[in-house]
């Protein structure tokens, strides 16, 4: 049984939400926030699997009521939810730390999924949609030498996560980031999708990633991979 608590501040938003959990034999309705304060505290008291977390809300909004849940090291799993697929709440919300992010207008069913998988563990966000959000808002990764003040021709430090890492991890790392499946990876690399899943799970554990959208903002912010250029 999966429980979930909605934080958004429509009440008919929330009434919406309720009656669908509501007709799930594997899902139970455990509280309901108008606000992110409400919300970080209702998860810390009710330990949710999933929180459908609105991106607008008084006072506290989703994402920082996103980064202090994550923060707190919470076991619940935060599935943003946002009016566009592609606005810079979105990108906030998984940098912040959520494992994923919906639009509102979504179908019941794609709704439904997407609890269930972040509650198994998985992401939501296909990698190739989190790569072309992150694309999208690129700008705001630090540049090269930006937060030290370094020049650009003095060599980077490498990413501490990075230095955990195989050859081969960083090669998995590097591809997750492109946004390849599973399935793409053993192709190019001649493995079992077995092998692929063990090499997987072993970055996202070496990197502190909760989920595979966390590692392509790893990715990112390692400068494994950089943002697609598109002709003007």
């Amino acid at each position: 049984m999966t429980t979930v608590l909605i934080a958004d501040d429509q009440p008919l938003q929330r009434m919406g939400f309720r009656m669908l959990l509501e007709s799930q034999d594997d899902m139970t309705l455990v509280g309901e926030a108008a606000g992110g304060g409400e919300a970080v505290r209702l998860i810390d008291r009710l330990h949710p699997d999933v929180v459908l977390m609105d991106v607008r809300m008084p006072g506290l909004d989703g994402i920082e009521a996103t980064r202090r849940v994550i923060a707190a090291g919470s076991r619940t799993r935060v599935l943003i939810l946002t009016t566009f697929d592609l606005d810079e709440y979105a990108y906030a919300g998984l940098r912040a730390g959520a494992s994923g992010f919906l639009v509102k207008d979504a179908l019941p069913e794609e709704l439904l999924s997407g609890i269930r998988a972040v509650a198994s563990g998985d992401a939501v966000v296909a990698p190739t949609l989190t790569r072309r959000l992150l694309d999208a808002y690129a700008h705001h990764l630090p540049a090269a030498g930006e937060e030290t003040g370094s020049s650009s021709a003095e060599p980077e430090a490498p990413h501490p996560a990075i230095a955990l890492l195989t050859d081969r991890e960083r090669e998995i790392l590097t591809v997750i980031g492109q946004g390849w499946t599973n399935a793409e990876i053993a192709t190019r690399f001649h493995l079992a999708e077995s092998t692929v899943k063990t090499h997987v799970g072993r970055v996202l554990a070496k990197t502190g990633s909760r989920d595979r959208v966390q590692a392509v903002i790893l990715a990112y912010e390692a400068k494994l991979v950089r943002p697609s250029r598109k002709s003007s």
